[in-house]
């Protein structure tokens, strides 16, 4: 009997064990599958918070390319301002992330669909249906509406740029410190003169000889008329002083080095070609073609600025915000663009520009054969454009000027079937492998005079 109890107690502690293990068994299954179903819930949580935030960087690039052309941030131009109006929307017209996905892809199905608020806009915006945009993911609006949901920044503290800083610093020697150099020279010959003078004297009166003397009251004038050395210096000096000016003088007719008008409108190079790089031949788009670099049509500055109507740039304390916000309302004024209502009035103004480089008549040049042809950078003649705030004549564009750029300068005959017999036989005759503008006839007077 006492073998069969302790048969029965072994049997049921084996059972307990077993159902034991049996029962952690199934809560270790249990906790992996609740793990597991909580990792697919995050994980699905956070992909459709990503979705949702979008990245402001992307979205900026994607606002630029497809709808500045006919929106803002914070104007109305063609299309309505576009800041925050996901949670205007969502506040004023209780529309979701959807209504905004079917809108962009596709407004007029939206309208058609009888869609109170979309039928509305419509109207409002004189019935011209959003070009529809089907290319845009999910993703590319989530960024795009990021990018419209950051606040408003404001203007740039007026600063002084680096190339203002550079400008001051390496503009050269100025005349007051010529001038100074001038004086110092003339004070030391002076006292030059007084010592040499003090020690003939004293030499003459250690050899006794007798020092002529001039009478009291004598004009000044008449005892320097006496001295025949002092007489000879000064002689010397204003003969080379009158032709030192007067080479200057007759030097400088028609060399406008420097010249600098004030525009009646005024465009900033350093804003246009420096800051944004926008390519000089984009504005001067003759100068590819054509003998001059024209002046461009103030349709081609509306291009950009029917939706750029303020500056939000780096100031300073002579061209502020309201400055340059003036400018443009000038060429607003100019061309009969009312901005509030964006459209033309038909009531133009005509721009009295004035010519910055101007080259005599009896001169040929032509901006094509340089710019498309030779490949030569606008900077070469007309220096850093890109750097000036108002543009000046940077080239004294003299004839010993363009002769010295000619001699220089080497022809890119490559790939010029034009060139190619010119080239082999020149190269001949020069012994050389590059040919510059002089050796193929860049020095004949006819090829820019008439």
């Amino acid at each position: 009997m006492f073998e069969e109890s302790i048969n029965c107690e072994f049997i049921q502690t084996v059972k307990k064990n077993k159902y034991q293990q049996m029962a952690q068994v199934a809560n270790r299954k249990l906790n992996s599958k609740f793990l597991l179903l909580s990792l697919f819930f995050l994980i699905l949580f956070s992909t459709s918070s990503f979705a949702q935030d979008g990245d402001p960087v992307k979205g900026k690039a994607l606002f630029n390319t497809n709808c500045a052309a006919c929106h803002s941030l914070d104007k109305k131009l063609t299309g309505p301002a576009l800041r925050d109006f996901e949670t205007r929307l969502s506040d004023e017209q209780g529309l979701d992330r959807d209504w905004i996905n079917a809108w962009i892809r596709n407004s007029s199905a939206v309208i058609k669909s009888g869609d109170a608020y979309a039928v509305k806009i419509y109207a409002e915006y004189n019935n011209a249906a959003m070009t529809p945009m089907p290319q845009l993911s999910d993703e590319d609006i989530n960024n795009i509406l990021a990018y419209t949901a950051q606040p408003k920044a404001a203007p740039l503290a007026g600063v002084e740029t680096a190339a203002q800083a550079d400008e001051q610093s390496s503009s050269g020697i100025s005349n007051e410190i010529i001038l100074a150099a001038l004086a110092i020279l003339f004070m030391l010959l002076a006292i030059g003169l007084y010592l040499v003078n003090k020690t003939l004297r004293r030499f003459a009166v250690a050899n006794q000889v007798e020092i002529p003397t001039t009478k009291k009251g004598t004009p000044l004038w008449k005892a320097i008329v006496k001295n025949q050395f002092l007489v000879l210096v000064v002689s010397i000096f204003f003969l080379l002083a009158s032709a030192y000016y007067a080479y200057g003088y007759f030097m400088q007719l028609g060399v406008d080095q420097g010249y600098q008008p004030v525009q009646p409108i005024h465009f900033s190079h350093k804003i246009h070609t420096g800051d944004n790089k926008i390519d000089c031949k984009y504005c001067h788009s003759s100068s590819r073609v054509s003998k001059t670099s024209g002046i461009p049509s103030l349709n081609v500055c509306m291009n950009c600025h029917k939706s750029i109507f303020e500056y939000n740039g780096a100031t300073t304390a002579e061209y502020t915000k309201e400055f340059y916000d003036g400018e443009i309302n000038k060429l607003y004024a100019a061309v009969g663009w009312d901005d509030a209502n964006q459209q033309y009035t038909g009531e133009t103004q005509p721009v009295k520009w004035i010519r910055v480089h101007n080259l005599p008549d009896f001169v040929y040049y032509n901006h094509s054969q340089h710019v498309s042809v030779a490949g030569i950078e606008c900077q070469t003649c007309h220096g850093p454009v890109e750097e000036m705030e108002e543009v000046y004549q940077f080239s004294p564009l003299t004839m010993a000027w363009c002769l010295d750029c000619h001699k220089k300068t080497n022809v890119n005959v490559q790939g010029n079937e034009y060139y190619a017999k010119i080239h082999e036989e020149l190269s001949i005759k020069y012994g050389v492998d590059q040919l510059t503008v002089a050796q193929m006839g860049g020095l004949e007077c006819g090829k820019c005079h008439y």
